[in-house]
Order: C-alpha cells, then structure tokens, then sequence
C-alpha cells in the first residue's frame, strides 16, 4: 500500500517515501485513509493487513475511524540479530536496508509496535510463530493458522 503511494510520486508518497528512510512510522490519518480507500476498493469482507497497526495511535484511529477489529494477529517471531542478518541480505536495493536505519526501525518497533502486540495478546488474538526455522515450516505454521478461516494456498 505505501509501496504503491509512492510509487505513484504523489505528494503523500513523497513525504512517505522520507518518512520510512527516517526509520519513522507514517502518520495513522495518512496510512489510516489508504486503509479505508483499498478495503473500499478490494470490495471483500476479509483481508490481510500487513505491517499495521505499528502503534497504539494507528491501532485507536483504525478502529475508530474503519469501525473493525482484527480477527487475529498474526506475529512472526525472531530475534532482532536474525532480522538484522536477513534485511542486510535481501538485497532488494530499498533505500532504508542499511545498518543505521534498520537499528532505528528496531528502537521504534520495540517502544511503539510491541505495545500493541501486548494489547491484542491481552485480548487473546494473537498468533506467533517462530521464523527462524526453515522457510517450509514456518509456511506450514502460516497455512495451519489460515485454514480455520478459509483462505486456500497455492503451493506454487
């Protein structure tokens, strides 16, 4: 979703754009509107929502404002060392896969998104699974969460 903002070299996905290089969450109202105009535009009754809520703020807001609470949160597990290891080697050429901005992006995912794991957890909505087994376990663990609700995978 931010992807194709910008992307779109609109001025919210300029200021996006430098925003994510600061290591910085995007404000929930920007975020919160893109939200609303895809589930809008996908016309489903079930989605995935990657990456969000990452605060309490997005968390308020979206429920707030979109009137929908997660069915489940799904949490992938792993060490901030792995994920250090597995960002620097993705290679994907992306502007903030650099030590600097990755150890920011841990900073704030530990003081501002970890809450709002601990929220849904409270709640008993969340789903963890460890990521730092093999790519074929982790996928079977995904499916096995997905199944109960009706979403098929294409092994492919």
């Amino acid at each position: 979703m931010s992807s194709a903002e910008i992307n779109s070299g609109s001025e919210n996905g300029t200021m996006i754009d430098t925003i994510i290089k600061e290591g910085k969450i995007v404000p929930s109202e920007i975020t919160v509107k893109l939200l609303q105009e895809a589930i809008i535009k996908g016309g489903n009754d079930k989605f995935i929502i990657d990456g969000f809520p990452r605060n309490e703020e997005n968390r308020a807001l979206f429920e707030s404002v979109i009137n929908i609470s997660p069915e489940f949160v799904l949490f992938f597990d792993c060490s901030e060392e792995e994920m250090e290891r597995r960002l620097l080697g993705r290679n994907q050429g992306r502007s903030d896969d650099n030590i600097e901005t990755i150890r920011k992006r841990f900073k704030v995912f530990v003081e501002s998104s970890l809450p709002v794991i601990e929220y849904y957890e409270s709640k008993g909505m969340v789903k963890k699974i460890d990521v730092t087994k093999p790519i074929p376990e982790v996928f079977e663990d995904v499916k096995a969460i997905f199944y109960p609700y009706g979403l098929k995978f294409n092994n492919t």
